[in-house]
C-alpha cells in the first residue's frame, strides 16, 4: 500500500478490519452476529475493570498476532497484572483485547468469497472445548455433533461476513456454539494452517480456486455451487503433535497460546476409527502396562468419574491422588491412592519414574506457578516417555478410540444359516 502496489484479492483495509476491534465489531452490529462480551485496554488498571465487569475467567490477548501469541486465560486480577506487566516490556501500538471466557464447543471453517457467493468445503468440528487454541484441538471433519440449526446458522454468518469484509480470496472463521446458539470467535480474511486439511480431505482444491477468484473468476464460472459442499462420506481426524520431550521446562498444558509443532491425519469410515488411527498417528498407542494416573483440579472431579469408570471397565488400574481418589472411590471407581511429590513413598513420582504406567492424566489448577506439584507431575511425564493429556475432552477422546477397538476385539463372524 504504501509504495502504491495494488494488492489482489481483499483490500488490505478489510484485513485491517477483521483485525481492528472497534472496526470489527461495527460490522457485527451492522451484520447481526453476536460475539463474546469484551474491551480493548492499554493498562493493567483498564484490564482488571475490564475483567471485573465481565466476571472472571476472561480471555486476555495482543491484537495484531498470529498463533495466539501471547494469549491467556486470565482468572484473578493478580494474573491481568502479570499478564499486561509481559506486554509492558515492549512498544504498545495496538491495544489489548479482553474478552468474556465463554465456554463452549468450537468450530471452524475455511472458504472462498468472490465478492458475492460463498464455497464452503466442510465445517471442521474440535475436541477440545474453546480455550485451547485451534492448532493444539484435534479437528474433525464433518461437524458431526452438532445441529442442522447450528451448521445453518454457521453458513449463513459466514456469508455474511464474507460480504461484509469484501473478500476476494480465502478466509477462515472461528466460531463457538453454546446449545444452538452461534458467536463468532474471530475472523481472518487469508489462508490458514487448515487449508491443506480440509482441501486434502474434501477433494476440493480451494487454494486453486481462491487464486482463480483473486484474477477475476466467480465461484460458479469455476463450476461450483456456492454453500456448504455435500460431506465426503468418511471421517477424517487430525491431530496435533507436539515436541515438548525436546523443550526442557516448558508448561505442557494446553491453552490459547498455540504449542503443537506438527500434525497427523486419521481417515476412516466411522469417526471411532478415524480418531484411533490418529491417536497412533501421533504416537499414542494405548496400553503396554493398562495403569494411567488420575489428577484433576476441583472443578473436573465430576467429569474425571466418568473417565475412570471407563477406564476402569476397559481393565485399567487407576492411581489417583489423594482429594482425586477420594473423589472417585466415593463414586464406585477403585482408584488406588498415591501421595503427592514432597510426601511419603510411595508418591506419584515414584509411580512414574517407575515406567509402569501408560498414561497421565493432569488438569492444570489455578495459575502457572512452575514450581507446583501438577507442573512438575507433567514435565517428568513427558521427559520419561509417558504420554501426558491435560484436557479431559482430550482424555474422553482417546477413551472412545480405546472402546472402539476393544467392540472390534470381540467381534467375530456368525454363518447365520446355523442360527
Amino acid at each position: 500500500m504504501k509504495m502504491g502496489v495494488e494488492i489482489l484479492g481483499t483490500k488490505a483495509e478489510d484485513v485491517d478490519a477483521a483485525e481492528d476491534r472497534e472496526l470489527f465489531d461495527e460490522i457485527l452490529e451492522k451484520t447481526g452476529i453476536p460475539r463474546a462480551a469484551g474491551g480493548t485496554v492499554f493498562t493493567a488498571e483498564e484490564a482488571k475493570e475490564v475483567a471485573n465487569r465481565l466476571g472472571y475467567p476472561v480471555l486476555v490477548r495482543p491484537s495484531y498476532v498470529l498463533g495466539g501469541q501471547g494469549m491467556q486465560i486470565a482468572l484473578s486480577d493478580k494474573e491481568i497484572e502479570e499478564f499486561m506487566a509481559v506486554i509492558n516490556r515492549y512498544t504498545q501500538e495496538h491495544p489489548v483485547l479482553v474478552d468474556k471466557y465463554l465456554e463452549g464447543k468450537e468450530l471452524e471453517v475455511d472458504a472462498v468469497c468472490d465478492g458475492t457467493d460463498i464455497l464452503i468445503p466442510g465445517i471442521m468440528e474440535h475436541v477440545e472445548r474453546t480455550g485451547v487454541h485451534s492448532g493444539d484441538s484435534i479437528s474433525v471433519y464433518p461437524a458431526h455433533t452438532i445441529s442442522d440449526k447450528v451448521r445453518e446458522t454457521i453458513v449463513d454468518y459466514s456469508g455474511r461476513l464474507a460480504k461484509a469484509l469484501h473478500v476476494k480470496g480465502l478466509l477462515n472463521i472461528q466460531f463457538i456454539a453454546i446449545g444452538d446458539d452461534v458467536y463468532i470467535i474471530e475472523v481472518n480474511p487469508r489462508s490458514s494452517r487448515t487449508v491443506p486439511y480440509i482441501s486434502k480431505v474434501t477433494g476440493i482444491p480451494i487454494v486453486v480456486l481462491a487464486t482463480q477468484v483473486i484474477l477475476g473468476k466467480t465461484i460458479k464460472e469455476l463450476g461450483y455451487e456456492p454453500g456448504l459442499q455435500k460431506n465426503a462420506g468418511y471421517f477424517a481426524v487430525k491431530m496435533p503433535v507436539f515436541s515438548f520431550e525436546k523443550i526442557r521446562g516448558a508448561e505442557i498444558s494446553l491453552g490459547p497460546e498455540m504449542k503443537s509443532t506438527g500434525e497427523v491425519l486419521g481417515i476412516a469410515e466411522s469417526f471411532d476409527e478415524a480418531l484411533y488411527k490418529a491417536f497412533i498417528g501421533a504416537g499414542i498407542d494405548l496400553p503396554k502396562y493398562k495403569q494411567i494416573i488420575l489428577t484433576v483440579k476441583d472443578a473436573d472431579k465430576g467429569e474425571a468419574i466418568e473417565i475412570g469408570r471407563r477406564f476402569e471397565k476397559l481393565g485399567y488400574i487407576i492411581y489417583a491422588t489423594r482429594s482425586t481418589a477420594k473423589a472417585l472411590n466415593d463414586a464406585g471407581v477403585h482408584a488406588r491412592k498415591v501421595n503427592k511429590i514432597h510426601q511419603e513413598s510411595p508418591t506419584v513420582m515414584d509411580l512414574i519414574l517407575g515406567h509402569k504406567i501408560d498414561l497421565v492424566i493432569d488438569t492444570p489448577t489455578q495459575g502457572r506457578d512452575k514450581s507446583r506439584d501438577g507442573f512438575l507431575i507433567r514435565r517428568v511425564s513427558i521427559e520419561t516417555g509417558i504420554h501426558c493429556l491435560t484436557s479431559l475432552d482430550t482424555a474422553n477422546a482417546l477413551l472412545s478410540s480405546l472402546e472402539a477397538k476393544e467392540r472390534d476385539k470381540t467381534q467375530s463372524v456368525v454363518d447365520i444359516t446355523k442360527l
